[in-house]
């Protein structure tokens, strides 16, 4: 074995490792529905790349840190995997009488162009919108996932409703200010 590489596995057995029940615990509470195992993998695998780039003073609170990030990672990707059927062709029924042409071909606009709404706003706006609109999450949750207030939650998503609503408006759309 190298030197380098005995005293990093001397490292992360010394100053990871240790913290790895407090991490699976936290990401239990704090996001439920990801796969935890995969979570803590993932954490390990970018801690163990990033000591090798530098040095890491704070083992817990860096890998604290890069689990948050690898979680906020996994709610993008599943956002973005839940916004990709907005965006594609659908079938659309032509022969069929119920509902008619017009109804769908006017419905898939409208999808669309919340779609394009959605995906003009800031990123974090975008990601807590999803959370709370698409996914259905309470902002209690979305607040402890996120490490943010439950007031910045309420601002950001009012803020996303706002300004989906304004661009729907401006291409012509009914939206009413309150997004229904």
């Amino acid at each position: 074995m190298e030197p380098h590489e005995s005293e990093s596995s001397r490292w992360f057995a010394r100053e990871v490792q240790p913290h790895e029940a407090a991490l699976r615990a936290f990401l239990h509470r704090s996001f439920p529905a990801a796969d935890v195992d995969d979570l803590v993998q993932e954490s390990f695998f970018r801690i163990w790349r990033a000591k090798d780039r530098s040095p890491i003073r704070a083992g817990k609170g860096f890998l604290f840190a890069v689990a948050r990030n690898a979680v906020r990672d996994l709610i993008r990707r599943r956002a973005t995997a839940a916004a990709i059927p907005v965006t594609e062709t659908a079938r659309m029924p032509v022969l069929e009488e119920e509902p008619g042409v017009p109804d769908v071909v006017s419905r898939r606009q409208e999808l669309d162009l919340l779609a394009e709404a959605i995906r003009s706003l800031p990123e974090r706006c975008r990601e807590v919108f999803l959370m709370r609109k698409v996914q259905g999450l309470s902002q209690k949750e979305i607040a402890a996932r996120l490490g943010i207030s439950e007031n910045t939650v309420e601002t950001l998503v009012a803020k996303g409703v706002r300004r989906c609503g304004e661009q729907l408006r401006s291409r012509g759309l009914g939206a009413s200010p309150h997004g229904r």
